[in-house]
């Protein structure tokens, strides 16, 4: 689906690339919301850029339209939903990068009287939350996270004796100090916990040991708006399980 309209000086075509509705301004009136953006490459490819986001106002049929400054990646899509507890929708964008750390790009903005303002930025989560790892001796790798000064501890036995031989002594002992790291931000689902209407949010970020192919598990981080930003109010991490007959 597509429409034809007087964005850019060009006025080529632009695609509408995910379409929701909701009452995004507060005004008490039904509101079309756009991703829009153009295909590069045809529709061969399912790369999208100069990705921009379109609200109509239902009320008054007032457009605004609101560039993003990560424009450009795959599978862009919207959730409506209302995540500061005002019982107005807010706006949800995530585009994956297609990069191979399985990175994203997420943007929540609220649109409260037609003023557009960005309530999380996925570079200022990554930014904020930081972490160390590595690897320790007896097949233990430890994961700290500084924004919420917790340490966790991997068993990577299950990785078997083949993985374990190259960096490890038979005694258990690192043969030399190994750092893995934590990717930036490659999921951001809602998930109202609390079931009153207002959405938090769960945030997903793997962990990698020596190499990015080299999965360790995943941090997963839960965050709640606490009026002002979004502030995690539970941390954990997920291991990978081994298979066994």
């Amino acid at each position: 689906m597509d429409f034809r309209g007087n964005i850019g000086p060009k006025k080529k075509t632009s695609y509408i690339l995910d379409f929701k509705e909701g009452d995004v301004n507060g005004n008490g009136f039904i509101d079309c919301v756009y991703l829009i953006g153009d295909k590069p490459y045809g529709d061969e490819s399912p790369f999208r850029d100069n990705i921009r986001l379109k609200i109509v106002d239902g009320k008054t049929n007032l457009i605004t339209i609101i560039k993003l400054k990560e424009n450009a990646g795959y599978n862009p899509t919207l959730f409506l939903g209302d995540f500061s507890g005002d019982k107005v929708d807010d706006i949800l964008i995530s585009i994956d990068s297609g990069g191979s750390g399985g990175y994203a790009f997420y943007y929540i903005y609220s649109f409260l009287r037609n003023k557009p303002k960005i309530i999380f930025d996925f570079e200022n989560f990554n930014k904020d939350y930081l972490y160390e790892v590595n690897y320790k001796d007896d097949y233990k790798v430890e994961v700290i996270s500084k924004s919420t000064n917790t340490k966790y501890i991997l068993d990577i036995t299950y990785k078997g004796e083949s993985y374990l031989s190259e960096i490890y002594y038979e005694n258990g002992k690192l043969k030399e100090p190994i750092k893995g790291w934590i990717n930036p931000l490659g999921g951001l689902y809602p998930i109202d916990y609390q079931r009153d209407g207002t959405y938090e949010l769960y945030a997903l970020q793997r962990i990698a040991g020596r190499y990015n192919a080299d999965g360790l598990g995943y941090v997963q981080t839960s965050l709640k708006w606490n009026g002002q930003t979004f502030v995690d109010f539970f941390q954990t991490v997920g291991v990978y399980g081994e298979e066994f007959e």
